[in-house]
This record gives C-alpha cells, structure tokens and sequence, in this order.
C-alpha cells in the first residue's frame, strides 16, 4: 500500500507526507519545528529540495550551506547528508527516482 499524502513522523520534530508520484520523479512535504534534524544519510536518488518556509541548514559532503523561504538546494546522487531547522520550516523534496523505500515503508 503506498503512502501518498498521509503524514508519517520521520525523526523527531519531522513529518512528511508524499504528494506526487510519476514515472521517474517523486515529491515530498516535509516540515520541521525549530531545532529539528534530518539525520546523515545517503540514498542514490538525486534530490531538489525547495524551502517553502523557515531557514534550513544542510550538510552535503561536509560543505554546510543555508537556504531559506523561496531558496532551493540540490543534493547529488550518494552524497552524505543532514540538515537542521534554524527555524520552524516546510519544504518541498523532489526525488529522482522515485523513492520506493519511502513510498511503499
């Protein structure tokens, strides 16, 4: 059973929900409270991330970089990653592939 716009508690102080799935590509919501983090990982799927709201700081191959409202950041294929909430934040993460691990979890 896929798990398309239900609201599923990723790490604490995280949610997402999936909002679209097409042949290649795949779109998450995911928000943050102040503080909250994304914990270091890598998937082979190449990721957009778009910062609807708040400010983000992300952690890519060591390289720290800010994004806030209105700002996008790209992660490549297999890089190590985190990120934490500066600030009570949503954004918008566009995958390709499709994630299958998260979309059928």
């Amino acid at each position: 059973m896929s798990k398309i716009d239900i609201w599923e508690n990723a790490e604490p102080g995280v949610v997402r929900k999936i909002v679209g799935v097409g042949k290649q590509l795949m779109m998450m919501e995911v928000h943050f409270e102040k503080g909250a983090k994304g914990n270091e990982h890598f998937h082979v799927h190449e990721q957009l991330t778009y910062c609807i709201e708040g400010e983000m700081e992300f952690t890519i191959n060591g390289v720290k970089s800010t994004i806030q409202s209105g700002e996008s950041i790209t992660i490549p294929s297999n890089a190590l990653h985190s990120v934490v909430a500066l600030e009570k934040s949503k954004i918008l993460d566009v995958f390709h592939p499709i994630r299958e691990d998260l979309l059928h979890k």
